[in-house]
């Protein structure tokens, strides 16, 4: 049999069906039922924090079977669960469905804690298991496109800088379980989109911040009913790379306007990389004579980029596209490809120690170095 993949990859394979369960139903778990179905997986199974709400989600989806958390580890039909429950569910549930056999997709962050993000990433290379964290925006085309430049260039990254900005948290009566540390853990605006912002970075160009110099911020004291509140609000930070390369970053979580503004740009001598994922069609590329706006979907995209270019330009792609993309990748693994720039378990563990830098910078007002 003749199978094409998402991407028009042409494998001849007999077609691997990947039949998926998810723990846990807000909007990223609707966002995840999404992406299996276009990835060709079936969403086999759910589980929620009572299986009334289990049933619920079902109906509302079109998921045949509403389950226990230990009915779903023991179905023998599931192969893949995608947790996609608050934080500090994360670890314990990813160790089960390690345990059971099973491949994982767990929500980020991996783990509130390195040590308990180091033991997940040992167990699963342990247990012969795919095991990824959707950092899904490097799924987007134009970064595929920045990072294949970047690798061309002659003259050296040597400053990064970049926001990520939302406001879903700008008033003072919006309460949410991931205010809570006990539930969403130590951090909140940083160990949230701060580390998507930071992936990108080491994703797109190679380097590996080494050293790193972090403050929090924290608009509201108190929230809803007067409840402390004792996670941050945002963040900024300065840090050095393991390549030379200096850079700052802004997070909040209160910006006034700001939904999802997730901005980078890198930059050498010779040539600037700029991406707004508000934007995400196009990439700027900013050079000594002239500058220039790369789009999306046209004939001189790179190779990496093309792949990732599902629809024709101008028909824009976004946020679920990537999405799917990363869980088409990930069940393409589980059947036995190579992919390129998969992220998992050990991307989970970087995250971890990121966060762990930040917090600790943050407390003591010192560089920490990141080993």
């Amino acid at each position: 049999m003749t199978t094409t993949f998402s991407r028009g990859e042409v494998i001849n394979t007999p077609q691997l069906v990947i039949n998926a369960g998810v723990i846990g139903f807000g909007f990223i778990g609707e966002v995840h039922v999404r992406a299996i179905r276009a990835s060709g997986g079936v969403v086999t199974a759910i589980a929620a924090k009572t299986l009334d709400e289990a049933r619920g989600a079902a109906q509302k989806m079109g998921i045949a079977k509403a389950l226990t958390i230990d009915e779903m580890l023991s179905d023998e039909d599931i192969d893949v669960i995608h947790i996609c429950t608050p934080n500090v569910f994360h670890a314990e549930l990813a160790e089960q469905v390690i345990r059971s056999g099973k491949h994982v997709i767990c929500e980020k962050p991996l783990a509130t804690t390195v040590p308990q993000a180091q033991h997940l990433n040992d167990l699963a290379l342990a247990n012969d298991v795919i095991a990824t964290v959707p950092f899904v925006y490097r799924y987007h085309p134009s970064v595929r496109e920045a990072r294949s430049r970047v690798s061309h260039l002659k003259e050296p990254l040597n400053l990064m800088h970049g926001f990520y900005l939302q406001d879903w948290l700008s008033r003072e009566t919006t309460v949410n379980w991931r205010l809570d540390s006990t539930i969403g853990g130590p951090s909140r605006a940083f160990g949230d989109i701060g580390v998507h912002w930071c992936d990108l970075l080491e994703f797109v160009t190679g380097h590996r911040i080494t050293h790193l110099n972090a403050q929090l911020m924290k608009v509201f004291q108190n929230r809803g009913e007067k409840v402390e509140i004792d996670t941050e609000d945002g963040a900024t930070m300065i840090f050095r790379t393991d390549k030379g390369a200096q850079g700052s970053l802004v997070l909040s979580q209160v910006s006034a306007g700001r939904k999802n503004k997730l901005w980078f740009s890198f930059e050498s001598p010779s040539e600037s990389f700029v991406f707004d994922q508000e934007s995400p069609e196009s990439l700027w590329i900013g050079g000594l004579a002239s500058n220039q706006i790369v789009m999306r979907g046209v004939n001189e995209e790179s190779t990496g980029a093309k792949s990732y270019s599902i629809l024709p330009a101008g028909h824009p792609q976004g946020y679920q596209d990537c999405f799917n993309s990363f869980v088409s990748d990930t069940y393409r693994s589980i059947g036995g490809a190579e992919i390129e720039g998969l992220p998992n378990f050990k991307d989970g563990l970087r995250a971890a120690k990121l966060t762990e830098a930040v917090l600790t910078s943050a407390k003591s007002g010192n560089w920490i170095q990141i080993k």
